[in-house]
């Protein structure tokens, strides 16, 4: 979950809640990559999930990475709640997965690198004390009461507000985790046909990563539970978003999708204050209940724009959120497939070939079908594992005429991120496919094994 923002002063025109989105565009040169990713923290001896505090704890995590790595602490209320370093963030995600958010980098090699340093810390300091991190979309084996809340304002305020609005927010929170990137956009029309590919193709990614078969200790029926859970969190902040594919979509139309999403709080000298359901349209004419009479700073704009929850969605740049967490490899796989598909035109044409006829209703039955069937999933005709055929394909070919080496020099491009991909497309088998071997072979039922043997 995102950290306050900060700085942009008042905001004196409507104009510029657009001119807030538009001013994200670059020139191509200066476009980066930013990839985020989730993970469960677990005690190695109970398998239970970690307090905030104690010896074996998240605070315990970020207060040795603070201590040993260099890190600024981020704190709120005089608890670490996150760190800082290089552009790069650590926080906490509701339910205390451990989340890093990356710095803008120019390559997949360096977002990989920063991955494995970071996980490399991790599981150092991990190992010492006793604590084990996985990879998954969805906690497999612990209960809601298991689960703490982090101390942090923006939870307890969602906390509260998720049970009026669906039956799943509080399991969104505390119980599923994520690999996302973060893409730039050269203009309007780039961040049109950019967000519309990436809304589009969605489903392509949670069936490619589906990792989330087993929730509560159970086989739970679908590949992505993580997806499944989404779809009965807040439908007032989530889904398809199908109006970004309309005639004349642009930066003033999400805003108009952004104002009609209901507030959650505003942020002031480090408290978060309750405006749960509010309007933010009420708030730019001073009419905002929980500070009547005040107006908002654009800082306010910017942490409205993390309330909302689509598939895909644009902040100063665009983010991808459909995939499960999962294994190391894949990581580097997430950011791979959506750069080759998106930085390079040729690679980003041919991606909306693939997806431009479909309709709204067959993209939001492929994003109920990829939850549950993952690779395996068909609507109307269209095979997902065809269709994930040709994406990793394209995405493989953008890599390629990017051609940006690593290792200085020794590897030629980006396209060998990809091979995890390639091999489920080859084999039909996803992350969540492979789970549900062991469960039902050589684990022979007994779920206590996943941490063990998927664990980082």
């Amino acid at each position: 979950m995102s950290i306050p923002q900060s700085g942009g002063g008042p905001i004196e025109h409507h104009d510029q809640l657009a001119e807030y989105l538009a001013s994200g565009c670059k020139p191509k040169a200066d476009w980066r990559i930013g990839t985020e990713h989730e993970k469960f923290g677990y005690c190695v001896d109970s398998l239970k999930p970690l307090p905030y505090a104690g010896d074996r704890s998240i605070h315990a995590v970020l207060s040795a990475l603070r201590d040993r790595h260099g890190w600024a602490p981020i704190e709120e209320g005089g608890k670490l709640i996150g760190l800082q370093k290089d552009g790069a963030n650590v926080s906490l995600e509701p339910g205390g997965a451990l989340e890093l958010s990356g710095a803008p980098l120019e390559t997949i090699h360096e977002t990989c690198d920063e991955v494995n340093a970071h996980l490399k810390e991790v599981m150092d300091i991990s190992k010492e004390i006793g604590v084990g991190f996985i990879g998954l979309g969805a906690a497999p084996t612990w209960m809601h009461d298991e689960m703490p809340l982090m101390p942090k304002g923006r939870y307890k305020l969602m906390d509260a507000y998720m049970g009026k609005v669906g039956t799943m927010g509080r399991s969104m929170m505390r119980r599923t985790a994520c690999v996302q990137v973060n893409l730039d956009y050269g203009s309007e029309a780039d961040m049109v046909q950019k967000l519309r590919v990436a809304i589009a193709l969605q489903p392509v990614a949670v069936a490619l990563f589906a990792n989330s078969p087993f929730f509560e200790g159970k086989v739970n029926g679908h590949k992505s539970w993580r997806s499944r859970v989404w779809r009965d969190t807040d439908n007032a902040r989530a889904g398809m978003v199908p109006f970004i594919f309309e005639d004349g979509f642009g930066f003033e139309r999400w805003v108009d999708y952004a104002l009609d999403v209901p507030m959650y709080f505003v942020y002031r000298d480090g408290e978060y204050i309750d405006a749960l359901g509010q309007s933010f349209r009420d708030f730019l004419d001073g009419r905002l209940p929980a500070l009547p009479g005040e107006t908002p700073q654009l800082s306010d704009w910017a942490d409205h724009l993390t309330t909302a929850f689509p598939e895909a969605r644009i902040k100063k740049y665009i983010e991808m959120r459909g995939a499960d967490g999962g294994p190391w490899r894949r990581l580097c796989a997430l950011p791979a497939f959506w750069v080759g598909l998106m930085y390079d035109q040729t690679a980003l044409d041919a991606a909306w070939d693939l997806c431009k006829d479909w309709t709204a209703e067959q993209r939001e039955a492929l994003r109920v079908a990829a939850s549950v069937d993952g690779l395996q999933a068909r609507v109307d005709g269209i095979d997902m594992h065809e269709v994930a055929r040709q994406a990793v394909a394209i995405s493989h070919a953008g890599l390629k005429a990017r051609a940006r080496p690593g290792a200085g020099g020794m590897i030629p491009d980006e396209t060998h991120f990809l091979n995890a991909l390639q091999e489920s497309v080859e084999s039909g088998q996803t992350p969540a496919d492979e789970l549900l071997e062991h469960y039902h072979g050589d684990w022979n039922g007994d779920l206590t094994r996943i941490f063990a043997e998927y664990s980082y």
